[in-house]
């Protein structure tokens, strides 16, 4: 009883400092997912391409995401960028993570596109539309209305996986859990906390996505 107190107290207590690691999570999970979707579609349209050079660039692409370790990925961009570059520690983390959700998404977009049926590009070729045109006024609208519920999940996974950046010092969700641990020398509660804070980020999500598939599913 006196260890569920505690936690109690302890998530009470902590609540706005929790916030402030709740803001930085927020702002670097949008941040790193529209640049990763922007370079999933890119990544996307090279795959289907039909140009073996740009084919084997994002077949390269894709393959070294998945074949390496998110974390691993973050720390090389992190040590890499910040020596060229000197940008700040955030984009740094975003650029790690837009990178590893990018080759995600460029595969769930290429599905969806590939899906579409064939005779959708011929309909849009017999009206006079060009490869690009019909691409982006015919196939690609249905190809996001059935990405949906993929990308839906890979957002909330990229959400999740927005807090291996407390590794490089950011004080995000699971970094402000991890520091007042260490300060404290009482982790658990911390690590509860924070989960806490992570379901019901997940959950918001989820209802979200939901409710977007339903609504596209009534429209057809």
């Amino acid at each position: 009883m006196s260890s569920i107190l505690h936690f109690f107290d302890v998530f009470i207590s902590s609540y706005d400092v929790f916030l402030d690691g709740l803001w930085i999570t927020f702002k670097l999970s949008v941040a790193s997912l529209l640049i990763a979707f922007i370079i999933g579609l890119f990544f996307a349209i090279l795959k289907i391409s039909n140009i073996k050079i740009l084919e084997w660039i994002a077949d390269a692409y894709i393959w070294i995401v998945r074949g390496t370790p998110l974390i691993v990925q973050i720390f090389i961009l992190f040590y890499g960028l910040t020596d060229i570059l000197l940008i700040p520690m955030f984009w740094a983390g975003v650029a790690g993570l837009a990178f590893h959700s990018g080759a995600y998404i460029a595969e769930i977009i290429r599905g969806a596109i590939q899906s579409i049926d064939k005779g959708q590009r011929e309909a849009g070729r017999s009206l006079g539309m060009g490869t690009g045109l019909t691409m982006r006024r015919i196939i690609l609208p249905q190809a996001f209305r059935r990405a949906v519920p993929s990308l839906g999940n890979q957002f909330i996974i990229g959400i999740k996986d927005s807090s291996l950046v407390s590794f490089i010092g950011m004080q995000d969700l699971f970094g402000v859990a991890s520091t007042m641990g260490a300060n404290s020398f009482d982790y658990l509660p911390y690590y509860v906390t924070v989960a806490i804070y992570y379901l019901f980020i997940v959950l918001i999500l989820t209802v979200a996505v939901n409710k977007i598939e339903k609504k596209l599913a009534e429209s057809d």
